[in-house]
């Protein structure tokens, strides 16, 4: 075992840290949430992990991003999130993609074959669709909702999306996947938070987002961590 997951192991034990050095997880979507869940999971000593997002670092991503610096403006996070994982763990298998994957892309994607997927997109289609072709393989999912124009993180729970409560998106994706089939199965994070509507305006100027939802800096990573916890606790046997 490596000296960095000594404390790692010491809270896991050695059988629980092997599992987690066996699995291969994929990240999809790599902003305020994804980052950090993708950084969480790595530091817990997964094996392999697929990180993919096709958007650029913007000025604005700074108040809540991992990968948003005044350095890094303009760069690909899919890329520096790689170089961030790498630099935390030189001996993980890590792959890079750096595109948005949607339709056939995406399930090619899947097909190659992971024990956790974590849904950090923030765009409803390709939401669905990476939802549905995971539980149409049966792989282990959690899906972060929104996170945009909440305050308290005592109020980020984690249940089956069936359970989900008072958030707009889960209420939408529900909506939706019920027209496909599916009406539970798979983890959510989510808050019931009611956001105020003064805070959200429409916007013109970012791609695949019709509206910005004002965001403070802990919320997406709160729920981030929460996605890491519920793959890290699923991985290695914990209980939740």
């Amino acid at each position: 075992m490596a000296d960095w997951l000594t404390r790692t192991e010491l809270i896991l034990d050695s059988e629980k840290l092997k599992k987690l050095k066996n699995a291969n997880v994929l990240v999809v979507g790599l902003g305020g949430v994804g980052a950090y869940a993708a950084e969480m999971i790595c530091r817990s000593g997964i094996g392999s992990m697929t990180i993919v997002d096709g958007d650029h670092i913007h000025p604005t991503n700074r108040n809540r991003q991992l990968p948003a610096l005044k350095s890094t403006e303009g760069l690909a996070k899919a890329e520096v999130m790689g170089q961030r994982i790498m630099d935390i763990n030189p001996d993980i298998k890590l792959t890079v993609i750096q595109e948005y994957i949607k339709d056939e892309r995406m399930a090619d994607v899947l097909d190659k074959g992971f024990d956790y997927v974590v849904d950090a997109i923030d765009t409803l289609s390709p939401k669905i669709f990476l939802i549905f072709h995971s539980l149409q393989r049966n792989l282990p999912l959690v899906s972060s909702m929104g996170a945009g124009g909440k305050f308290d993180p005592t109020k980020v729970y984690i249940s089956d999306i069936s359970e989900t409560t008072d958030c707009s998106l889960a209420r939408i994706l529900r909506k939706r996947l019920h027209g496909l089939g599916i009406r539970e199965g798979f983890t959510a994070v989510y808050s019931p938070e009611v956001i105020d509507k003064a805070k959200i305006i429409p916007t013109n100027g970012e791609q695949n987002k019709a509206s910005i939802v004002g965001t403070i800096s802990y919320m997406p990573a709160s729920f981030g961590i929460a996605c890491a916890s519920v793959v890290i606790r699923d991985l290695a046997g914990i209980s939740r």
